[in-house]
């Protein structure tokens, strides 16, 4: 019995997503709460909410689920659209900013 949880269109970059992802694959719910609450990166807020609407979503589905026995089966970050802006600078020339966004997947499964 496996549940996912998407979060899109999050104002992150996919790098940086995905090095917290690569933390926590694999690992147990309770692990993976305890990994994202002490590391102290800007995504490991947003990647908790999803990781816990995943958790909610499979109890939801079985009542008498206990959270200790999820296990993170998939977790990735896939590129999102990119916010294009432009900058001014020295005589009269504009230069480009993209903002990148991401879309966040987690799938846990029941061990």
């Amino acid at each position: 019995m496996q549940s996912q949880a998407i979060g899109k269109y999050l104002r992150l970059s996919t790098h940086k997503v995905r090095r917290v992802l690569d933390q926590i694959r694999g690992k147990n719910y309770n692990e993976a709460r305890l990994i994202l609450e002490f590391m102290h990166y800007k995504p490991c807020k947003i990647i908790t909410k999803i990781l816990e609407s995943a958790a909610n979503n499979i109890s939801q589905e079985n009542n008498k689920i206990d959270k200790k026995q999820l296990i993170i089966k998939k977790a990735f970050a896939n590129k999102g659209p990119s916010l294009k802006r432009f900058q001014p600078r020295a005589q009269g020339r504009a230069f480009p900013i993209h903002k990148p966004t991401c879309h966040i997947t987690i799938i846990v499964e029941i061990i």
